[in-house]
């Protein structure tokens, strides 16, 4: 326990860091949305491309990997929509409830993998972002468009949007590279190594700046609500399917970390763009990512 609680302490130091930065006003407070929008539409489109792009999976067979996070992320989904006419929350409430407990933190979990795994968990994470970007996204942007307005997006709307995300776009770009065997030519290998790397650090740091402790009290039920599902039923759902679909070793791990940390910055993002409780998905997302610290090593314990 002591090694993997010292392997996951540089991630949240660096969360804490951003955390700092916020709240001693060390940077100016116009500056945080811009970074936010440098980091969803250049670095982590970068970051993604190049680990989709460049992953070596020769020697691992990814395909009862890919099964079980499509089948655990969508058990989640089953989970959600039985849930909803059950809860009191509204439309943009649930849609946000939705992305904090269906979508998944990419510089969190690829910052872990790296400490924890080496190279060899770096380029399984890349089968995870190929299974659960692209569906998540199409998953999040249906869900806001049906529930966080009073008029529901038609089919063709939907798919202007999603044809112009950026991290869908990265996905499907990474994944063509590396199905054809082109991966990235020339200096276009260095120039998006660097800028993923630039998606880690301040990605990281932007988590922690978004933090907003004060919100999650006054909507405290709806936030240990999704972080249980997200933390502790999701990577519980994952390990489920691991078992079916007989996924062990080095890909279990990488399915374990990579459902167990907690909701995606990002989400806060889209739902600002798309009409959801914005204000929700901050607070969600600041509870998750507090809890994690706790249940991310708990889980490690468990189930490794």
């Amino acid at each position: 326990m002591l090694s993997i609680v010292n392997s996951l302490t540089p991630v949240f130091l660096v969360i804490a860091l951003g955390w700092t930065i916020r709240r001693l006003d060390f940077l100016d407070e116009g500056l945080w949305v811009p970074l936010d929008r440098l980091t969803y539409y250049i670095f982590f489109p970068a970051l993604l491309l190049s680990t989709l792009a460049t992953a070596d999976l020769s020697n691992f067979d990814i395909w009862p990997m890919a099964w079980s996070l499509w089948a655990g992320l969508f058990s989640m989904v089953l989970v959600l929509m039985l849930l909803r006419p059950l809860s009191s929350l509204t439309g943009p409430e649930f849609s946000s409830v939705f992305q904090g407990a269906a979508r998944w933190n990419g510089f969190v979990a690829l910052a872990i993998i790296a400490q924890l795994l080496g190279p060899e968990g770096k380029a399984l994470a890349a089968v995870s972002f190929a299974v659960l970007v692209p569906t998540v996204n199409v998953l999040s942007v249906v869900i806001l468009t049906r529930y966080a307005t009073d008029t529901p997006a038609g089919p063709s709307a939907v798919l202007k949007l999603l044809s112009r995300n950026p991290l869908i776009l990265a996905c499907a770009a990474g994944i063509t590279l590396n199905a054809t065997g082109i991966g990235l030519p020339g200096p276009l290998t260095p120039t998006a190594d660097i800028l993923g790397r630039a998606a880690l650090t301040i990605g990281l740091i932007a988590v922690g700046a978004g933090l907003k402790i004060a919100q999650v009290m006054a909507k405290r039920n709806v936030v240990m609500l999704t972080s249980t599902l997200k933390l502790i039923v999701m990577p519980a759902l994952m390990m489920g399917w691991c078992i079916v679909f007989g996924v062990t070793g080095l890909p279990r791990e990488v399915i374990l970390l990579c459902s167990a940390v907690p909701g995606a910055s990002s989400s806060y993002i889209l739902a600002r763009q798309l009409g959801g409780d914005a204000t929700l998905m901050a607070s969600l997302i600041t509870g998750s990512t507090l809890l994690a610290a706790f249940t991310i090593p708990a889980a490690l314990y468990f189930f490794t």
